[in-house]
């Protein structure tokens, strides 16, 4: 089968249509990633109809919920399937995501091509989410933005550093807490954090579950590469925040001498 290529488009509601030229092929195939070693275990089909002038379309509903992950996407034809290249992307619908309230738990998908050159969807699904904004670095102090989705901000509440090594090691940071409850502010200028990387948390009220900073609303699939900032130094650290993989926030904290 010729390697078969797909526009898609997505609205604001993550509701994703899949356009193509009609050939062989009655589906599309949805495939969770598997992790390295892990059985291949998550399908999801989507019927694939005609719509005319030599055209044939899917689309992906705002149901079902995608688990968080990476989804490749596949051509089906009979028992045969057939990994899809991209055609053009409309993400216009994700650009401003960041600046509209959502409800808990947050689904997000952004369609996006593969380092080798497929076309795939990155999915995040969360029972809450801290939205980051703003990032500011200046001299020895790094201050952040960021909006609760899901959640609010009451009294006690924390912004959390965890040592990724040594889950035990926490940091606790006061927020500056918006008008609205939602909005929160914090800075870390603090040259005695150990060396390694601290992923960052916000605990909404005391005893309430973390919820990880990340910044997912928008059209980057991955920011990684794309967000890069500077450190902060504070005495013999410097400290600079980062964007994982998944597009959570966190810091690496480096020493000198």
């Amino acid at each position: 089968m010729t390697t078969p290529r797909a526009g898609c488009a997505i609205d604001s509601e993550g509701r994703i249509t899949f356009e193509l030229p009609t050939g062989p092929g009655h589906g599309l195939l949805l495939r969770l990633r598997p992790k390295k070693g892990e059985p291949e275990d998550t399908l999801h089909v989507l019927d694939l109809d005609s719509v005319g002038e030599g055209r044939a379309r899917a689309v992906l509903g705002t149901d079902p919920v995608l688990a968080e992950g990476r989804w490749d996407v596949y051509l089906l034809d009979g028992s045969e399937r057939t990994r899809v290249r991209p055609g053009p992307r409309d993400l216009r619908a994700l650009v401003d995501g960041h600046l509209r309230e959502r409800r808990g738990p947050l689904a997000v998908r952004v369609p996006y091509v593969t380092q080798d050159g497929y076309l795939a969807l990155r999915t995040w699904l969360r029972p809450a989410h801290a939205e980051v904004g703003r990032v500011d670095v200046t001299g020895s102090a790094l201050r952040f933005e960021a909006l609760l989705h899901g959640a609010s901000l009451l009294d006690g509440a924390e912004v959390l550093l965890r040592l990724r090594r040594d889950p035990g090691v926490v940091r606790a940071l006061e927020p500056l807490p918006g008008e609205d409850g939602r909005n929160f502010s914090f800075t870390v200028d603090d040259g005695t954090l150990d060396t390694g990387i601290w992923d960052m948390f916000v605990r909404p009220a005391p005893g309430a579950g973390l919820i990880r900073l990340a910044r997912l609303l928008d059209d980057v699939a991955d920011r990684k590469h794309v967000f890069v900032y500077p450190g902060a130094t504070a005495g013999k650290a410097v400290v600079r925040p980062y964007y994982t993989v998944d597009n959570d926030l966190s810091l690496e904290v480096k020493r000198s001498g």
